[in-house]
């Protein structure tokens, strides 16, 4: 048996025909907020982008609040250092672009590296 995922009692469908205002409504405060201030000018470029081209755009628009409009659509987003290729999935309605391209992963010291003092070399014995 196949699982349907509805957002809020709604199936995607239903999703896609609301409009933006109406969308609004169902997510949280915060993106409510952000969404009935309006899309900035790079936001706005973003759709465009989206809605025209076929090949996944490349944005810093990180801010950007998922929209059922893009759903199903692939996007990468700049981590500071490399571009994540992210596949939008209905999960991710209502949460923003940069949640998803995390941008602090763990650093992993090896050996101490050349010009290190006597003392940074000696490595403890395990």
């Amino acid at each position: 048996m196949v699982k349907v995922f509805t957002f809020k009692g709604k199936m995607i469908e239903d999703l896609q025909k609301l409009s933006l205002e109406e969308f609004a409504k169902l997510i949280k405060s915060k993106q409510r907020r952000n969404l009935m201030r309006g899309f900035s000018d790079k936001q706005k470029k973003l759709l465009e982008k989206m809605r025209k081209s076929n090949k996944p755009p490349k944005t810093h628009c990180r801010d950007m609040v998922i929209i059922p409009e893009m759903v199903g659509k692939t996007i990468q987003i700049h981590t500071g250092k490399e571009w994540l290729r992210l596949d939008l999935k209905t999960e991710m309605l209502g949460h923003k672009l940069g949640e998803f391209a995390l941008t602090r992963h763990k650093v992993s010291h090896s050996a101490p590296g050349v010009g290190a003092t006597k003392s940074s070399k000696n490595l403890p014995m395990k």
